[in-house]
Parts: C-alpha cells; structure tokens; sequence
C-alpha cells in the first residue's frame, strides 16, 4: 500500500509503485525539493516536461543555454538548494559546458540534465548526437548515465545527492528514449550527509600553535558562505582578536562593517588586508584552498608570509595542504570546526591576548589608510589614443556627457548600495577592480566567477540569485565586452518578470587583455577596441527599462533609481555607465615576457 506524504508544501509519491520513467524523473527532483529549474525546451525531455508544472516544477525559459546554467549557479548560491539545468541533446547541452566549469569551481550544487540520443542511434553519427560525458568530466563531481529506465529513479537521486555530498555540480544523462515506457520503483529519499568538526588530533594541534600566536590573521573563504558559519568565524576572530582577510571574491564571507574585518586578498584586493596578513605567525584559513590567484602578490606587495602557521580547515581532504605548506590540516565543515576551537580555546591564556588592544589599533590605521587612498585613487591615465586626450590628461567629453573615471564610478556605487544587495561581477578590468569597492553585511550576497574567469557571467547568474531570493535587490557589474556575451537574457527577466539592475560599464575596451598590450607589446592594440552602439537603447528595444550616466554625481542617484524600479515596480533597469579607458594593475603575467624577434619582418615588433 503506498501512500502520499508532504514535503516542501508538495505530496511526494512513496512506496514502491508503477510510474513512467519520465514519473520517476520528476518525482524524484520532487523529492529532493526541487521546484525550479532553468533551460530551453526540447524534444528530448519533452515527455517529462510536460508533466513540470503538475509536480509543481516551474522550467524558467531562457535566452541561451549557458545563460540557464549560470542562472542555475547563481540559484544556487544564494539559496543552498540545488540550482537545475536542462536542455536539448547535442548543442543544447554543450552551450552548458562554460557556465557549469564556472559552478564547479564556486562549489555549486547545481545538477545539469543532459537528455542524449536514443539508445539504439548511438555511435551513428545521428542529428544532434554527441558524446555528453567526457565534455563535462573536467567540471563535475560525479556523472549519472541512466544505462537502463528502470534505474531512472536510483540515478536521477544519486546525482542530487552527491551534488550536495561533494560541494558541486554532477551530470545525470539520460538517453532520450528511456523517458518513456513503464517500470516499477520506489522514490528514494534525500541523503544529506552531515560533516563534524574535525579530528581530535588535529582540533588539538591547531590550539596549541594559536596559544603561541602573538600575531593570529583569520582568512575567511568560500567554505564560511557554503557552511553557514559567519557567526562561528565572528567568535573565533573575536576570541583571538585576529584580523580577519576575506579569501579572493569571496567579499560576503564576513561582515564589513565589523572593526576586525579587513576587506578581500587577492587580485585587486584590499592593501590593509595584505599588509595585516603579512604580519602573521599564524594564519588560520578557514574554510579556504588559498587558491593561487587569491593570495598573488598585488599592489607591488608580495604579502603572504613566508613564516608563517599555516591551520587550514577544509572539508574536502584533497585541497589540505595543495596549494600552500601547511602545519595543522582540519578535514571537517568550516562552522564545527570553528566552534570546535572556540570552545577549546576557551579558559586558555593565550599569548595574543596581551595584544589585542594594539591589533585593533594597527586594524583601524591600515583599514583606515586603505580608505583614504581609495578615496583619491585616480591616478591612471587613458593615453591610448592621444588625439582624445585634453591637457589635464583626461578623455575628451564626447557629444551630451564626460567619460568618467572608473575608480570614482566604483567609490560611488558602494556609496549607493542598498541594504541586503545581491552583487554579481563579471570578468574583466573594471570587474576585477570592484574586487576592492565590494562590501557586504551577509553571507550569500556576491558571485563571481571565481578561478575559471569567463566572460558572460554576470547578467545571468544574478537572475538566477533573484529567483532564488526575490525579497533582495539583485545587481549585476558587466564590461561591455561581456556585456556583449550575455545582454541578451534581460529578454529572460522581462519576459518572466524576473526583475534586476544591471550596470554596465562602457568603455569601448577588452580593457584587461589590453594592458598586456601595453606592457609588453608598445602600445600595439590588436583586436581589442569595441565599437558599441548604445546599450540602453538595445535594453530599452528589449523591454527593459534603462539610464545612462555621464556625469559623476549621478553614479549614486542612478543606481538608487534602478533598485527602486526593481523591488517597487518590478521593472528590470540597464545602467549604462560611459567610462574611460583607464586600466588597472596587469590581470595575469603568467604565459607573458617581453617578445623576442627573429625573422627580418617582424624586427621593428618588440
């Protein structure tokens, strides 16, 4: 006798029961909570489709399938819950393959649905055949192939809980005509897997090197957001007195407004965060791989300490120590792990208790330096095309407005920033210059595309973060380079009435790949130049409604006015903001040198 229960304001079907495959499929998402998903419609899944919305399923349509797995990431992110993508076999799919890489390596839960070729068309070299596992093998943590529909349930369940399991995105591929026929099956229910705090071994070493510590510097990582446990961090750094560094784009790991928070490492990172890490004899990372493009030297600083105390909690074993040399390694969920200490620390003297007061002092110069040179910071020149620049240096005024200075363009958007915002940034030079204006209160509250760096992010992961929190203002940073790649899902939030504020940084440029140009190749740009027509004029041909700014004081005024359209009107806004070319620190010097000629030709190219 089977029976119906409640689970997530939805009766899930229990008890072994006949049921299509396609019946299995939806009900096991079903019970595994699952009520949105996003993708473009195809034949391939068109049985299980149609039964969505009856299993209380909404399949948001979007505008191109990599903008579906973003959006799913960003659901995702914001919400804890997996974030679900689907789309037709072949192209459809492999459109996916970026955006599910840029989940990967934001630890996203999101589960990508690869309907395939029919079973009995495999290796024909049939419409729209294509071999969808290895081109996803790089980027998941586990790949489902249903190989029989029986099994359609058993794998359909195992993909959602290993998502969660292993901190990431898996694949479940399906052969389109497994969809259909009858079998017998029971929905397996969710396994959710509950981390501790750590070894005892461990817990213990890492108290004793911080009851030596006379300098202790928390850097908190993704694994504080993904674990919750921004308040067990406050009371660790609070025990000790520590500083504490966010890890690179991870700005939401804890509260800027606290007096011991320091600001984000890393590429266009925070001064006072590296110069407060650099002072370190115990660096207690927490919840952090210390990625390598997140603790680079920056701003002619090569801040990690060379001797310090490395205590690195993470709860996937095989990222203790693969980095950076450490001395404690915690394999366990960065919240216990924090309490753990906490407690263990408690009652102890420990020796950088005698300096806290003198900490918090040096916190508040260095944060308070950083400040100011923030403040003043506009000191890069656009001198790339000479016939443009006035005799101050900056770009001429074009027809009705000013080019403005990114920096200050940057200062007066956080300014601006309302309460409780959803921020998401795209790749790029100005992007990754927000890195240091970017200040949250929770947890949850900023995307980026982390280590795999791909343009065309931004835009469709904060749709995806709406959906996910409608009560929250969602705002979203695009170069027009990427803004190119992606602008076409503001048609997503109009039609679906999925509501953002987009900024748009307009500076006719691929201004991060240009600075190479001008470091190492005289000034010879190639291919980097972009021509744009007006962006609020194509949002505007699109539904959206839409603001440009050209003078300083606006910045701040405009950003205000598109939030309010957003949260009290319902309104998607585009602003396009008109900058100069002003470029920041180089992005990466890793493949570059100074060129070397050897052919007559090509002498006069160095």
């Amino acid at each position: 006798m089977s029976q119906k229960i409640s689970s997530d304001s939805r009766s899930v079907v229990t008890g072994v029961q006949k049921m299509t495959p396609s019946e299995a499929f939806v009900e096991t998402m079903v019970s595994q909570g699952v009520d949105t998903m996003f993708g473009i419609m195809g034949s391939a899944f068109m049985d299980a489709m149609d039964i969505f919305a009856p299993a209380g399923i909404r399949l948001i349509p979007v505008v191109h399938e990599q903008g579906a797995a973003h959006m799913a990431d960003g659901y995702a992110r914001v919400s804890g819950r997996h974030g679900v993508v689907i789309g037709q076999n072949g192209p459809g799919i492999s459109n996916c393959v970026t955006a599910i890489a840029a989940a990967y390596w934001s630890h996203s839960p999101v589960v990508i649905v690869t309907p395939e070729t029919g079973s009995m068309g495999i290796g024909l070299g049939g419409f729209q055949e294509a071999n969808q596992l290895p081109m996803f093998q790089e980027f998941v943590k586990y790949q489902g192939h249903v190989n029989n529909p029986k099994r359609m349930a058993e794998i359909t369940a195992r993909c959602f809980d290993r998502a969660m399991s292993d901190m990431g995105p898996t694949q479940l591929n399906i052969p389109r005509d497994y969809f259909y026929g009858e079998l017998t099956t029971e929905i397996p229910r969710p396994i959710r897997v509950e981390r501790g705090a750590g070894g005892e071994e461990s817990l213990n070493a890492a108290v004793e090197l911080l009851a030596t510590a006379k300098f202790p510097v928390i850097l908190s990582g993704g694994g504080v957001v993904l674990g919750n446990a921004v308040e067990e961090c406050k009371a660790l750094a609070e025990r000790l007195g520590a500083p504490v560094v966010n890890g690179y784009l991870r700005n939401d790991s804890f509260p800027a407004s606290h007096p011991l928070w320091c600001g984000p490492l890393g590429y266009q990172g925070s001064k006072a965060a590296m110069k407060l890490v650099a002072k370190a004899d115990v660096v207690v990372a927490l919840g952090s791989r210390m990625g390598p493009f997140g603790t680079l030297p920056q701003h002619g600083l090569d801040y990690w300490p060379r001797n310090a105390r490395i205590i690195q909690v993470e709860a996937d074993h095989t990222n203790l120590g693969l980095v950076k040399k450490i001395d404690v390694g915690i394999c366990g969920d960065a919240r216990a792990a924090a309490k753990a200490l906490v407690a263990r620390l408690a009652g102890k003297t420990l020796v950088c208790d005698a300096s806290k007061a003198e900490r918090a002092a040096q916190i508040t110069a260095e944060k308070a330096e950083w400040e100011k040179e923030l403040n003043a910071w506009t000191h890069e020149k656009d001198t790339f095309s000479l016939d443009m620049i006035e005799e101050n240096g900056r770009e001429k005024p074009f027809s009705g407005g000013q080019y403005l200075h990114p920096r200050q363009v940057l200062r007066e958007l956080e300014k601006a920033m309302p309460p409780r915002a959803m921020v998401s940034t795209d790749i790029g030079n100005i992007n990754s210059v927000a890195n240091s204006y970017l200040r949250f209160e929770e947890p949850r509250s900023f995307f980026a595309p982390m280590s795999f760096g791909n343009c065309g992010y931004a835009l469709p992961t904060i749709i995806g973060a709406k959906v996910g929190a409608m009560d929250r203002p969602a705002i979203s940073y695009a170069g027009d380079g990427a803004w190119g790649m992606s602008m076409g899902e503001i048609m997503t939030c109009v039609r679906h009435n999925i509501p953002v504020t987009a900024v748009v940084f307009h500076n006719r440029q691929w201004g991060a790949e240009k600075k190479n140009q001008v470091d190492f190749y005289n000034r010879r740009f190639v291919a980097g130049e972009l021509d744009n027509q007006s962006f609020a004029g194509i949002a505007k041909a699109m539904g959206s409604e839409a603001i440009v700014v050209d003078q300083l004081e606006n910045v701040g005024k405009a950003l205000k006015q598109a939030v309010d359209l957003q949260m009290n009107q319902g309104k998607t806004c585009v602003v396009e903001i008109m900058c100069t070319r002003e470029l920041g620190d180089p992005f990466r010097r890793d493949a570059l040198s100074k060129p070397v000629r050897l052919l007559e030709k090509y002498k006069d190219y160095v």
